[in-house]
């Protein structure tokens, strides 16, 4: 079907959205479309606003409107302890627990030689630099439980132990309400291998 041209370019800018393909590019279009002009306008300055006023934390690398981000400037926060994430979005998933107090490391990434990822497109370089001053005695690896993720943790392990400083990872295996008929062999064996005394 032919679109007008401010809604055919509508479009393309939904569609170059991860995870929104044609269909739902075209139902969000017309759904913009549809709303009153003050939402419209409230939409657009939200997306520039954001574009202009959020940036990278200096010493971390989450995001942030403030450098350091509010997280580490914080005097509450465990600074012993530093949990390396592979994305901003893991720190807003882990922060949402209200269980870890310490600090973190955006990696922006993972290793991924298929994909031309390797240590130089994340930020190892500046976790080591953060390691070097002996302030931190626990690093908690929580890169996401794929062949990536894996690999990743593995590889900063190697590196961080020499430095004598404590490498943890997070624990793998069944998800809070799930039935064990209906795990994989993987899942199952990672159970199994992080349990826990009672």
């Amino acid at each position: 079907m032919q679109y007008i041209a401010p809604l055919a370019n509508l479009i393309e800018q939904f569609r170059a959205l991860p995870g929104i393909g044609a269909k739902s590019a075209v139902r969000l279009a017309y759904h913009v479309l549809e709303m009153d002009k003050d939402k419209a306008t409230a939409l657009s300055k939200a997306i520039v606003e954001a574009k202009a006023k959020i940036s990278y934390c200096q010493t971390c690398f989450n995001l942030t409107d403030c450098n350091p981000c509010a997280i580490c400037q914080s005097p509450n926060r465990d600074r012993t302890v530093l949990c390396v994430m592979e994305e901003p979005r893991d720190v807003a998933a882990m922060e949402r627990t209200r269980e870890y107090k310490g600090l973190y490391h955006v990696l922006h990434g993972s290793l991924s030689p298929l994909e031309g990822i390797g240590p130089e497109e994340l930020r190892i370089k500046e976790l080591l630099v953060r390691l070097q001053d002996g302030s931190v005695k626990e690093v908690i690896m929580a890169s996401n439980p794929n062949v990536e993720g894996e690999a990743t943790a593995m590889y900063l392990a190697r590196l961080i132990q020499p430095l004598g400083v404590k490498v943890t990872r997070i624990a793998h295996g069944l998800p809070m309400g799930g039935d064990l008929e209906y795990a994989d062999e993987v899942t199952l064996s990672k159970a199994l291998e992080n349990r826990r005394e009672m």
